[in-house]
This record gives structure tokens, C-alpha cells and sequence, in this order.
């Protein structure tokens, strides 16, 4: 399944002008974040979602009538969901109106991908290979890593780039500031070098809020050893979350675990 910077891409590369619609504020309540964005197509589809109810009906009829010759739509547009929408969410949501096409594609991925969180995804394995795929649907982008030549699917969503490292560990200096790890690989001993080399650099930046480690507890335990081993103390090693995943699904299929983890990545984005 294609992410939705997947979709509005594949739209402008079809030739369809539309008319990109983002929310750039919010006060008070309201049903989606300043930075969410949907497209209002020419043939009248839609790519995203502003939320629903009558703030998306009204964005998309003020939208359309731009696309079918109308007046361009100036500046940032107010809309108070309560008294003028009649929306129980009561709050204000400010709409910037954009037209775009073909000639914006390269700056649409730039721009949009760069409000998108980032992910380092260690291995290519079925639980990344399911991970990748989840995650490029979800507010992330996912930077995937494996030692071995010829891992990765040919085609892949915007959302997602792969990378080859030998030794796999090296790439963990150059990971994006703020990046949340997952750490899958083929092979424990990578694992071990992965957690070692995240921990090193947390130590020195403190910039990886999460770093994931798949397996069981068991796993976990012999590698805090071997960690506490090379010096690591055990607030060190607390930053680690082993095994991953949201407690309570206990299912071993990679398509369970990948939901498993990227609902727990989804929740250390608000903690």
C-alpha cells in the first residue's frame, strides 16, 4: 500500500492539477494538527484528509471552485468550527490554499516529506519488510538498513529509503537528529553492535528518543549483560525498549508485530 505523499505524487505524475489544502494553525480544539494536508483533485477525488464534517466540505467546495476557473483563494482562510461550521469541536483552524501540478512534485516531497518523523529501520528481514510498508502510511519516514546486497523490494513508497551498510553499525553516526531506531536485523550479534553503537551515540548527543530492539526477554537479558560488560550503566541501558511493541498482542505474524511496534512509535510521539 502506497502512503498517502505516495498518492499525491502518483496524482501530479498522471498529469491531474489540484489545489493542496493544509492546515497551518489551530486554536483551541479542533479535529486535525497545524501541518496535516489534503488534496482537492481536478477530476473531484480527494488525496488526505483535514478531518471530516462540514470544515472538509467547505475546504473542498472552496477548493473545487478554484480548480473549475473561479477566484483564486488569498491568503490563509479562518474558519471557526462552532459558530460558523456548527462542528462540536469548537475550536478555530486556519487554511492555506495552494494550486500545484506536475512542475511541484519535487518541491511537494521536499516540503511535505520534511514534516514526516524519522525512522531508522535496522534489517530486511519479513518484520521490516512488514514495517517499512506499515510505517510508510504513517506520519514517518523510514531510513532502512541492512548489511546484505539484495534485501530490499525493488519498489518502494516515497516515504522509504534504503541504505547498505557494511559493518551495519556505521550507519547509526549519521542517522537523522531525533530519529527512533528499530533494531531487526539478521543476525544477533548485528543487533548487539547496533544497541552498542545507538547507546554510544546517545551517550554523546542524546538526540534518539526511542531505540526498539525486537526479541524476548531472554534476549534482552544476555545483552544487557554484555552490555553492562562494555561499561553501559543501567540508565544507559534503560533506553532501550526490549521487547518491542504495545503490550497485549501476542501474535507472531510480522504483520501483527509491525502493528504492534508502530503504535508503540506512534505513542512516543506524544511522551
Amino acid at each position: 500500500m502506497n502512503g498517502l505523499l505516495d498518492r499525491l505524487l502518483e496524482r501530479l505524475a498522471a498529469g491531474r492539477a489540484g489545489v493542496l489544502v493544509r492546515v497551518q494553525a489551530t486554536q483551541g480544539s479542533a479535529p486535525r494538527e497545524a501541518g496535516t494536508w489534503m488534496a482537492v483533485w481536478d477530476d473531484g477525488t480527494l488525496t488526505g484528509t483535514i478531518g471530516g464534517g462540514q470544515l472538509e466540505f467547505q475546504a473542498v467546495q472552496t477548493a473545487a471552485a478554484w480548480l473549475a476557473g473561479g477566484a483564486p483563494v488569498d491568503g490563509v482562510q479562518r474558519y471557526p468550527l462552532g459558530p460558523t461550521l456548527g462542528q462540536c469541536c469548537g475550536g478555530v483552524v486556519f487554511l492555506d490554499y495552494r494550486r500545484i501540478g506536475a512542475a511541484d512534485a519535487a518541491a511537494l516531497r521536499a516540503e511535505l516529506g520534511a514534516h514526516l518523523q524519522p525512522v531508522a529501520l535496522f534489517g530486511g528481514g519479513h518484520v521490516g519488510a512488514a514495517l517499512a510498508r506499515l510505517l510508510s502510511t504513517l506520519p514517518f519516514s523510514v531510513r532502512w538498513i541492512d548489511s546484505r546486497d539484495g534485501v530490499f523490494p525493488p519498489a518502494l513508497p516515497a516515504q522509504v529509503e534504503t541504505e547498505h551498510s557494511e559493518p551495519v553499525q556505521d550507519a547509526v553516526p549519521q542517522l537523522a537528529p531525533g530519529s527512533r531506531v528499530l533494531i531487526m536485523s539478521f543476525s544477533h550479534a548485528e543487533d548487539l553492535d547496533i544497541v552498542i553503537a545507538c547507546l554510544r551515540r546517545q551517550r554523546e548527543r542524546g538526540d534518539l528518543p526511542y531505540i526498539g530492539l525486537i526479541g524476548s526477554k531472554t534476549k534482552w537479558a544476555t545483552f544487557r549483560h554484555r552490555l553492562e560488560a562494555r561499561g553501559f550503566s543501567e540508565a544507559e541501558m534503560n533506553h532501550v525498549t526490549s521487547p518491542i511493541g504495545v503490550p497485549g498482542i501476542t501474535g507472531k505474524e510480522p504483520e501483527v508485530i509491525a502493528v504492534a511496534v508502530a503504535a508503540q512509535l506512534l505513542q512516543s510521539l506524544d511522551g
